[in-house]
């Protein structure tokens, strides 16, 4: 009984004291929308993204200049250490937001922005969408943009609850899917459980996901278990979807670090870096 009782307090005691993660980040969500550049220039932006550790960003912006605009300083974010992976988004104003997935000139924007690619190199993915309603993913543009990466290989990133999950896969199987925030709407770690055993090419994304951490900022012991059972499917994120997610960035990811440092180093390495970089090919 006391070697038990030793061994639990040892433990607690290393959950306690856990140092925070020191690797490097890749940002799996990033926005520069328009309203944040003016008050969050290129120097600065760069500047909260080299403070906090973070090489590699996916950069989705409102509209797709914001991406155009950093993938087009290379040598600022050569400088910064920062590696840019450009993704389409499909808004060109908040307006798209809500009618997307039927619109055909949403499509054909997509079209033309993948074909003039950026000065960082093609276009790697689409998104990040919305679906505010989950029958929303069976929209005709919906499922010839997710048919779309799937031909041509290239990663969506979806803010959509678990039900659209299924209605995106079921047009594109074997898409490569970024579940924005893995549920937002905080669906219960046995149907994302679920979803990752059913989806090989399914991956979550951990910015604002409910549950992820408790009240301390460690993380709870059912994301745990799941983040060690699926080390490989999962991605940090920051995103900076309002100026004041800007203002908080270096915040944001030290609150990441906190939780990482919560497991074992390999795998908080996996999360915080290896996954984003294998996906889209950087160095390890």
């Amino acid at each position: 009984m006391k070697r038990w009782l030793l061994t639990l307090c040892l433990a607690a005691g290393a959950a306690v004291h856990a140092e925070p993660y020191t690797g490097p980040l890749f940002d799996a969500h990033l926005h520069y929308n328009d309203e944040a550049q003016q008050p969050h220039p290129l120097p600065d932006v760069l500047g909260r993204m080299q403070r906090s550790g973070v090489h590699a960003i996916v950069a989705n912006s409102r509209p797709n200049d914001g991406t155009r605009t950093l993938a087009g300083a290379t040598a600022q974010t050569r400088a910064a250490g920062v590696t840019v992976v450009p993704f389409v988004r499909l808004y060109r104003n908040r307006a798209d937001y809500t009618g997307w997935f039927k619109d055909p000139t949403i499509h054909e924007m997509v079209l033309r922005e993948l074909a003039q690619g950026t000065p960082a190199g093609p276009y790697r993915g689409l998104g990040e969408f919305h679906l505010y309603d989950s029958a929303n993913a069976d929209g005709p543009v919906a499922r010839s943009l997710m048919q779309l990466a799937q031909q041509r290989e290239l990663a969506v990133l979806a803010h959509v609850d678990d039900d659209a999950i299924d209605r995106l896969m079921a047009h594109a199987p074997n898409a490569k899917l970024i579940w924005a925030h893995t549920g937002i709407g905080g669906a219960p770690v046995a149907r994302v459980r679920a979803l990752l055993a059913k989806y090989p090419t399914l991956m979550g994304e951990l910015s604002y996901r409910p549950g992820l951490t408790d009240g301390s900022g460690r993380l709870s012991a059912e994301w745990k278990a799941l983040l060690m059972e699926f080390p490989q499917r999962f991605l940090v994120g920051s995103d900076t979807w309002v100026n004041a997610r800007w203002q908080g960035y270096e915040a944001l990811m030290a609150e990441a670090r906190r939780w990482l440092g919560d497991l074992p180093p390999e795998v908080a390495r996996r999360i915080a870096w290896d996954n984003g970089a294998t996906l889209f090919g950087l160095p390890r």
